[in-house]
């Protein structure tokens, strides 16, 4: 009785860590579901195909012009597409050798937030990020603001629509409590510039 009682105990406690990784896991991965998620350079995936053993490839990092190889499916271009949308590439590009493949994409590592932060911080430089970064994190990521830093003169430079923006952000607000708004969440090759 005594000893059923402690395996009872170890698996409970098994149990209980492997649910605790997950949502580790789940988190590291960022906060938007994998069908709304769009893959980019960087982005590290594993492609399962069903019954098919030499087709189980995982840590498939996509290459900076946006690909990834796979066998008999050749390069694959997977930058810009979710994985529902990769699923579907794949499987036709196997249909001649493997007919009614069935496949399973899965982002094991979402290494594609890359951002910069520039000019007058202590460890300037371009930087990854697995999950959501708002300005004020970038720049405590950099280090923070040299005693030079121009704190009301802060900006996000952004790509948006093949022209790049500019998005103001005042520190000197921000960091009494001011226009928080501003503080806004960095996207996919962003640059905080710091004069």
């Amino acid at each position: 009785p005594f000893g059923g009682f402690c395996m009872k105990r170890g698996f409970l406690f098994f149990a209980a860590c492997i649910i605790a990784a997950t949502l580790v896991l789940s988190a590291a991965v960022g906060s938007c579901p994998a069908s709304d998620y769009t893959i980019a350079p960087g982005d590290v995936l594993e492609i399962v195909v069903w019954g098919e053993p030499d087709l189980q490839k995982s840590e498939l990092t996509v290459r900076r012009d946006g690909k990834i190889s796979f066998p008999l499916a050749g390069d694959v271009e997977v930058a810009g597409k979710t994985p529902e949308e990769v699923r579907k590439l794949v499987e036709v590009a196997l249909e001649p050798y493997v007919p009614q493949a069935s496949a399973t994409v899965i982002i094991s590592q979402a290494g594609s937030l890359q951002y910069s932060v520039l000019g007058q911080v202590l460890r300037p430089g371009m930087y990854n990020a697995v999950m959501d970064v708002t300005v004020l994190q970038a720049l405590a990521l950099a280090g923070g603001l040299t005693p030079f830093g121009k704190e009301s003169d802060i900006i996000i430079v952004r790509q948006q629509d093949a022209k790049n923006i500019s998005l103001p952000f005042r520190y000197d607000q921000v960091k009494n409590g001011k226009n928080l708004d501003q503080n806004i969440i960095l996207q996919r090759g962003d640059v905080v510039i710091v004069p």
